[in-house]
Formats: structure tokens, sequence, C-alpha cells
């Protein structure tokens, strides 16, 4: 009998993708919630979520073997919750809270890394006297606790910023400091965590950077596993903005182990068990030294096709077998490409779409390269302003991913499809 598998928020992109694990046609995929629920919606109306969710989980017709998701907040926190109530494996409730807060989480990951943590400090933007109490000196970022994608992240280089980034954070931090308070008022949280320093605090931080990469891994029984290390690329005027991720990683085979040593030490600190996760890291290379970014208890989504050209699979499967109560047995299976990339296409500057690709574009281009799937975030006649869930220096207005035989040939074929994709813009309009 098939294995009835619950995913958050699932989408026709993903569902093909999850076609992709072992053994794919023993598992029933179900969509959980309705998807603008779940990404970029107005307001994350939480308790209704969880009811509407829970309805859908007791109206089914059959076991509910699994639940997983993917998808950045509020996904790992409804996962913790429909796992309790149907009885299901994984993570607790304050143990996924205290992962998602970003202060919660530096002041954890200090007890066991603190050669990979910067110097950080909360700051209440509500307060009055917010900026002259912050005691980093210039530059350093700052950022609500609970936020994803760059949203709302500012790096400040002066007072004048500063007040800017506090005045912005006071109108925009409720839209997940909200939905976090809903979460929070459902369980307690551990007696060593500051429940007073809550969603609507802000977390600042001293730069850390270097060569980015993410170690994708899974804890089970307490013991934790890295099976596939994927480098970030950034842009943009501080750098702030993900330009791309690849696989595998390119990074010295003795870095990549101490960040894997390092993740290992910070996931059972942060309480976490029987999930997967990921963890982004930087590599100082002048100074040698690797800084940990942020944690994420659950598998990254955009890496997802990536693990499907050099793997031969999602990484799901990990997510699949540790949902089952199984241990993962993830390995390559009939790879396609040695390595593959999520190329963001960004514009730094608003501007009104003129022109986008029709489906026919698309598939003349996909086809003229093969490996390549073309995701377009936008429409004509729009503002890039009006896009939802962008970080504070860019607009991210297409996707592709591609794979390729090395490197070199992976960036090339980038650049050649980039100037054939009829996709433009008009900066006059915007003003």
């Amino acid at each position: 009998m098939k294995k009835n598998i619950f995913v958050i928020g699932l989408d026709d992109f993903h569902r093909k993708i999850l076609n992709t694990v072992r053994n794919a046609d023993s598992y029933s995929f179900h969509n959980l919630l309705v998807y603008d629920q779940i990404i970029h919606p107005k307001h994350y109306a939480i308790e209704e979520m969880i009811e509407y969710g829970s309805r859908q989980l007791e109206d089914f017709d059959g076991n509910v073997d699994a639940i997983i998701g993917h998808w950045d907040f509020p996904t790992p926190l409804m996962l913790a919750v429909f796992r309790k109530k149907f009885g299901l494996g994984g993570p607790t409730l304050p143990n996924i809270l205290v992962s998602e807060h970003k202060y919660w989480y530096r002041l954890r990951q200090k007890q066991v890394v603190p050669e990979c943590t910067p110097r950080f400090e909360p700051v209440n933007p509500f307060e009055e006297n917010a900026a002259k109490k912050i005691e980093l000196a210039y530059p350093f970022w700052l950022k609500p606790v609970i936020a994803f994608s760059s949203q709302m992240a500012f790096f400040i280089g002066n007072r004048q910023q500063l007040d800017k980034a506090l005045r912005l954070t006071r109108e925009g931090i409720g839209l997940f400091g909200e939905p976090f308070r809903a979460f929070t008022s459902r369980c307690e949280l551990p007696p060593d965590i500051p429940s007073n320093i809550d969603a609507f605090w802000c977390i600042a931080e001293e730069p850390i950077g270097g060569e980015q990469c993410t170690t994708e891994g899974y804890i089970r029984n307490g013991k934790a596993h890295i099976y596939g290390v994927v480098d970030s690329f950034r842009e943009g005027r501080y750098n702030s903005s993900f330009s791309r991720y690849q696989l595998p990683s390119r990074l010295p085979q003795s870095v990549q182990e101490r960040m894997i040593d390092a993740a290992k030490r910070t996931i059972p600190a942060l309480g976490l068990d029987n999930t997967p996760f990921n963890i982004e890291f930087y590599w100082d290379k002048k100074n040698d030294c690797i800084w940990q970014l942020e944690v994420n208890a659950r598998l990254s989504k955009s890496h997802c096709p990536l693990f499907v050209d050099v793997y031969g699979s999602t990484h799901h499967q990990v997510a699949i077998d540790i949902a089952l109560g199984r241990e993962p047995e993830y390995s390559s299976q009939k790879e396609q490409y040695t390595t593959a990339a999520k190329f963001m296409l960004r514009r730094h500057r608003n501007a009104r779409v003129t022109r986008v690709p029709t489906e026919d574009d698309l598939k003349k281009l996909e086809t003229r390269y093969p490996g390549t799937m073309i995701q377009i975030a936008v429409e004509e006649g729009m503002l890039l302003s009006e896009l939802p869930g962008q970080d504070a220096y860019s607009f991210e207005v297409a996707v592709v991913f591609m794979g390729a035989s090395d490197p070199e040939s992976l960036e090339a074929h980038f650049e050649e499809l980039k100037k054939e994709l009829p996709l433009e813009f008009d900066e006059g309009a915007a003003a």
C-alpha cells in the first residue's frame, strides 16, 4: 500500500521534483494548506491555517503517514504543530521556535561554536532612543529576529541609515512578528531563552563575509549528518543579494569539513532532532575563519533541482525517510550533470516591466539549453516594487535552473541564455 505523504504548499513544480525520489511510485503526495496561505500572503492567519490544515488531515480517507515541507516561515512551525496533533515524529515546537528566532539561535550557537559567531546584540526598534542604545560600532547589519530572504535586512553605515531602517522596521515587522507570537502562545519556551525579546525585536550583527555556502543535512536520534554542500554567490551594493546557488561546492575539502563539524555541534544545541536542516556559512579566506550565518530546520527548496541534476533525485528523499522513521539513504542514482546551479536574475532599481517571454519563448530556450528550467516572477506592466518578499536592495525577476558538464560551461551557457531572454524594463516609467 502506498504511503501518504502530505506536503505543505505543494505546487506543480515541486510535485514533478518529488517524482525523482527513490521508489516514488510507492508514495502518494498530497497538498496540505492553500499555496497562497503560505507563500507571501499579506497576512499570516495562523489559527485559521492550523484549523484548515487539521480539518484536511482529519477528513482524509486514509492514513496520514508523514507531513513534510520545504518552504520558509511559517512552514517549519506548522510542521511541528500538525505532527504533534497527529502523533507523528519530528522536532518540538519550542525548539523550532528557538531555531527560527535569530537572536535566540545566536545565544545557543555561541555556547557551542563561539569561534563561528559574530558579535551581536538585541535591539528593540520601538524603544525610545533605540539607536543610541546600540553598542556595536558602524557598520553593522540590522534585521528583524523573524524574517526570511533578507526581508527588512539593512546595512547600517551611519546614524541616518539607522534611523531610516528603524522606521521601516517598525512599519513592517508585524508581518512576521504577529504570526510568530501566535506560535509562542501555544507552548512554553526553554528556560534559558529570554522570552521578553520577542518577535518584535531586531538583531544587530557585525558584518561577516567571504565565500559562502550551505550545508544540507539531517539529524536523527541525536546524530547529525551532512550529505551535501552548496555554494552561494551574492551581488549588489552591499553584496547582500543572492545571484546563484551551485552544487557541488568548490571550497577546499578541509574548509568544508570544518563547516560540517560546526554544523554537527550546532544542531543538537538547538534541541532539534529527527528533521532535515541546512546551515549557511562563510569562509573568510584571508583570515581562514569560519562564520555561521543562520540555520533552517528544513531542507532548501532552492537546492532541490540542483540535487536532481547532480545526484539524480531531490533531497526530499531525506525528509521523507526521516518523517517515516527511517534512516535516510541518500546517494547518487543516475546523475545527468557534474554541476548545476540556480541563477537569480535581479534588478537593483525599481522599473516597470515592458516585456516578458511567452511560453513559446521559454520552451525554445529550455530546448536550446538542455537541463534548463526558467521561472519568470514578473508580469508585463507591473512595477518591480509591487513584487512581494524582496530583500531591501534588489528585485528578483526570474530564476534559471541549469546543469552542465563543468562550472565554466555552466556560467557561459547562463550568460548566453540571459542575452536571449526577452525580458525588458523601463526605469524611467517607475519614477
